[in-house]
């Protein structure tokens, strides 16, 4: 088995990674499982760059190839916010619900639908090689919290083609199309193709 180790210290980010390698000769190692959760300062100005920075400062720490990703959501009528500040976008220590009444508040000058995507741009790096890979989800927010799973904006957000929310469906069917399924399942089949060649 080969470790990577993922550069975050989200559990439920942590969950869905995981699922996504199972059954592969990688074992994934989240932060939380190697004991110690530091704090790195994501001051890039796009998905890409705060993913490269997490991989190189834990790469940094650890020795150990790293994979990495940075994602959020991007509404239109926001002109792409919350984007990179997806995470903290009510503040500092702000809690999911915050950012999401402050999603809706923001929206509540406009009228629905609410479009929207979710972006994952996820990589990989050993300290020589990087791999990338980015996913994405379109969908539609909506003014009403539905469901209990998820994380995030999950329970606010409709992806097109279905009528619940993230936070209502299951993991494993959310991992079949969440923007975070798509990159990292692209940067598994990178990998594979890797150790294979």
């Amino acid at each position: 088995m080969k470790k990577l180790i993922f550069a975050t210290g989200n559990k439920g980010k942590a969950r869905e990674v995981k699922n996504i390698f199972h059954g592969t000769d990688f074992e994934i190692l989240s932060l939380h499982d190697l004991g110690d959760v530091p704090e790195i300062v994501e001051d890039g100005e796009t998905f890409e760059e705060n993913a490269l920075i997490k991989a190189r400062e834990i790469f940094e720490l650890y020795n150990n190839p790293v994979i990495a990703d940075d994602s959020g959501l991007e509404i239109d009528f926001l002109n792409g916010r919350p984007g990179v500040h997806s995470a903290r976008y009510a503040g500092e220590n702000c809690t999911y619900d915050d950012n999401n009444r402050k999603v809706l508040k923001e929206l509540s000058d406009f009228n629905e639908p609410y479009k929207a995507n979710f972006i994952c741009f996820a990589v990989y790096y050993d300290g020589t090689i990087i791999k990338k890979a980015i996913g994405k989800l379109p969908g539609i927010i909506i003014t009403q919290f539905r469901g209990q799973n998820g994380f995030g904006y999950d329970p606010i957000f409709v992806p097109d083609g279905y009528d619940k929310t993230l936070a209502e469906l299951g993991l494993e069917e959310k991992n079949k199309i969440s923007h975070r399924g798509a990159a990292f399942n692209k940067l598994k089949e990178i990998l594979i193709s890797m150790e294979e060649g």
